[in-house]
């Protein structure tokens, strides 16, 4: 996802960070220094997508204007370009903004290294997550998956107004937050936790009414929890909604999950 810079261009961060799980933020000592003009700060959430790459100037005026841009649309980014490059100056963000957001033939580079947006903590600490389930140790596993939900502070981008290009990366992290949280649960589960995960469990399931993975997950802990009757009505529930609302049945692992659960009480 991510790449070095070379070794030519390596920014003079300052100890600058960007955070995009969240509202978009530029921090300095605690301090949150992005743009308050939606258009810039809209501009620097794209270029921030794609830290130390050249961001073409076609993606950003489809990104600013959709598809009805301005007759002056190179005139008003270029514009754009400038208060953001002013801003880093007035605000000793770099040591030179035009360095730092370097105009190339074709669009904008925007040289900061990966490492300094939260983006890349919350992969490195997934990929950890995988190395831990990978060796058996689960524990760690949820431990790692963990600490990179911890860096979200509420939706992506929550403070921008998001184009094409960008909703569809605020849609990308979205999911892969669902899927480590779906990880971090499935560690738990199998490194013991069951009666700790039911309360979370039961308040998940009820802002996703229709995810089958969450509701198999609450399922299972209620079942090991020797609550096989609540197991089960969690499974109607849902089965019916799935009906109601889609026209389909519960997926092929839940009918199964759902079979042991009634062949445990009959064995019973």
């Amino acid at each position: 996802m991510y790449s070095e810079l070379p070794p030519t261009e390596a920014p003079d961060d300052g100890g600058v960070t960007f955070t995009v799980l969240g509202p978009l933020e530029v921090l300095r000592a605690g301090v949150d220094f992005a743009p308050t003009t939606p258009k810039v700060l809209q501009l620097l959430a794209v270029l921030v997508m794609r830290p130390g790459k050249m961001v073409h100037i076609d993606t950003l005026i489809r990104e600013l204007w959709s598809d009805n841009p301005p007759r002056t649309v190179r005139t008003t980014l270029h514009t754009y370009v400038y208060h953001l490059r002013r801003c880093i100056d007035q605000n000793r963000l770099a040591a030179d903004g035009e360095k730092m957001l370097a105009t190339k033939q074709s669009g904008y580079t925007f040289y900061i290294d990966p490492s300094q947006v939260d983006t890349y903590r919350f992969v490195r600490l997934q990929q950890r997550g995988h190395e831990h389930q990978d060796a058996g140790d689960h524990a760690g596993a949820a431990d790692a998956y963990r600490a990179a939900l911890d860096l979200w502070s509420g939706p992506p981008l929550a403070n921008v107004h998001c184009g094409p290009i960008l909703s569809a990366y605020r849609t990308e992290l979205l999911e892969q937050r669902r899927s480590v949280l779906h990880l971090r649960i499935e560690a738990e589960i199998t490194s013991g936790k069951h009666r700790e995960l039911i309360g979370e469990l039961r308040s998940l399931a009820t802002g996703s009414p229709l995810d089958e993975a969450l509701h198999g997950q609450l399922m299972r802990v209620l079942g090991r929890s020797g609550r096989r009757s609540d197991a089960m009505a969690v499974y109607r529930r849902l089965r019916s909604r799935l009906a109601g609302e889609l026209g389909v049945e519960p997926c092929d692992d839940l009918q199964v999950l759902h079979r042991e659960l009634i062949s445990e009480g009959d064995h019973r």
